[in-house]
């Protein structure tokens, strides 16, 4: 049975298990703390996991399975980055490289994302990767691995917050570009567009956070809708490319050395289009149930954006007909361009396109939840400087407030590099994918050592069990590939303009990381 009391501080439950009997193998649930109502603490699971891993629930328990798909499906918009970077996938890799290159990255993403699901069923906690490396790495590297680990994946996810909010700012730019010919786009355009999409989407985290569960649930019905509303008119109105022509039409337009390689750089576009589903994990102390729930919501959202990102790839592989001429399109996205030569309408290209931007922006929603999560996540272990700050949960408001603000204060300032150098703006925001990437390796790395060395691992609903070694090995090949081209630049040769300074802003994070561990934070 369970007794509740109310403190000056919140809710603290003290749950009474009959005598004897255990949870699970050998942790016998006692004491359990929270700041929040009885109703957001979630299941006995919940508060099970919550003691294991020695925390308060202080946030509340209000997203569902079908409100934590909608989360992360959303948020990776599979189909709407295949759209927004089709320039990069008809430059390097072609039609033919799309899709090949898509399959290839659907294949890895259910042996990288299997893994990531059976460590987060394990361990259900905001800091995911991080803590997962500090839980399962040999003791001599332990908490160093974890640090690093920690930072990366932090600063990586403000990238990607300033990333897809650029993105947005592009477009709409590019539309205004289509629509009169004249205009010029200004770098400061840009900024202030950013500026905007990252004020208003800090507002649905704010002020509207008790709401976001039901949010995410209406956005992933415009997720799937939006994409039928616009691949119809392709299908009815595009010309045709043959099968031949669709699936086997590679091209190297970054005039690398060979095909193959155009091929692999290429990847980056399929890649990006399906990575970042730990999204979710770092939401795991706000999910109902969460360590059956959030593995399941997990590979739920890999396969129904596979699907949906399917749909998409084989129809540009189909209606792509003339790849150069969209490519030197003025409006500076291939299928902007694709839209209006098929449509022959400003009005439906505008209707179409913002169908993409609206979704984009809601991504960028969720970004900033995941994002503040982390933040808060690593400051309340003191990872960060001014970690007393960053890890207060206002009462009342049950979110990590001060770590939602300061998204917003970081989306700004990296926006105004853009004022600057539109180089140093992309350099910071290409982070993401190596951030999000070398986290994977470290966390599906220490498992797999655990499972090379026989070592017990934890307990939990969702697991691999036998095929458990199998598939780490198996992500970590992939994972190790797609690492190294991530910071291959687009194409050759290269300047100080066209660079892919990806690479620069890893090994400078890392470095800074690892002095500050040195100096203060160890």
């Amino acid at each position: 049975m369970d007794n509740m009391s109310k403190s000056s501080n919140g809710y603290v439950q003290t749950t009474t298990i009959a005598k004897g009997e255990q949870y699970s193998d050998d942790i016998q649930l006692q004491d359990f703390a929270a700041t929040v109502a009885p109703k957001w603490q979630g299941t006995l699971a919940d508060k099970h996991d919550m003691i294991m891993l020695g925390r308060s629930q202080v946030l509340r328990r209000n997203f569902s399975f079908i409100s934590i798909l909608g989360f992360s499906a959303v948020l990776i918009c599979t189909w709407e980055l295949i759209f927004a970077n089709l320039l990069f996938a008809l430059t390097d890799g072609g039609t033919a490289g799309l899709f090949w290159g898509f399959t290839v990255v659907i294949i890895a993403s259910i042996f990288i994302f299997s893994s990531v699901a059976e460590m987060a069923s394990m361990s259900p906690t905001a800091g995911g990767q991080y803590h997962w490396v500090s839980e399962f790495a040999p003791a001599f590297c332990q908490k160093f691995l974890s640090y690093i680990s920690g930072w990366v994946l932090a600063i990586g996810w403000q990238g990607a917050v300033v990333g897809l909010s650029f993105v947005v700012g592009t477009m709409i730019q590019g539309l205004i570009s289509l629509q009169d010919p004249s205009y010029e786009p200004q770098q400061w355009h840009g900024t202030l567009l950013v500026i905007a999409v990252v004020m208003f989407c800090i507002v649905f985290n704010t002020s509207l956070a008790k709401k976001l569960p039901l949010i995410e649930g209406f956005i992933l019905l415009l997720h799937i809708v939006g994409l039928f509303a616009i691949v119809i008119p392709l299908w009815v109105l595009a010309p045709r490319n043959t099968p031949s022509v669709a699936f086997t039409r590679f091209n190297n337009g970054g005039n690398w050395s060979s095909v193959g390689v155009a091929y692999m750089v290429g990847l980056l576009t399929a890649l990006s289009s399906m990575m970042g589903y730990d999204c979710s994990v770092h939401m795991s102390e706000e999910i109902k149930d969460a360590s059956n729930t959030l593995p399941r919501a997990m590979m739920w959202g890999v396969g129904l954006n596979a699907i949906l990102g399917y749909v998409v790839v084989i129809t540009l592989c189909f209606t792509v007909t003339d790849p150069q001429a969209l490519l030197d399109s003025k409006t500076g996205f291939p299928f902007i361009q694709l839209f209006f030569n098929v449509t022959k309408s400003y009005t439906a290209t505008h209707i179409m396109t913002a169908i993409v931007i609206v979704n984009i922006v809601s991504a960028v929603i969720s970004e900033i939840a995941t994002a503040s999560r982390q933040i808060w996540s690593f400051a309340r272990d003191d990872g960060f400087p001014f970690s007393d700050f960053l890890k207060k949960v206002s009462p009342g408001w049950n979110i990590p407030l001060n770590a939602v603000v300061i998204n917003f204060v970081f989306g700004v300032a990296i926006s105004l590099i853009n004022l600057g150098s539109s180089v140093a703006l992309n350099a910071i925001v290409s982070l993401t994918m190596s951030a999000l990437l070398s986290s994977y390796i470290l966390s599906i790395g220490c498992i797999f050592l655990k499972r090379c060395r026989g070592e017990p691992l934890p307990p939990s609903v969702f697991t691999l069990g036998r095929w458990g070694f199998a598939t780490n090995a198996i992500a970590l090949a992939f994972l190790f590939v797609f690492f190294v081209f991530c910071f291959f630049p687009m194409a050759t040769p290269v300047d100080a303009t066209t660079m892919n300074w990806n690479i620069a802003m890893f090994g400078g994070i890392t470095l800074f990381a690892t002095f500050w561990y040195i100096f203060r934070g160890h």
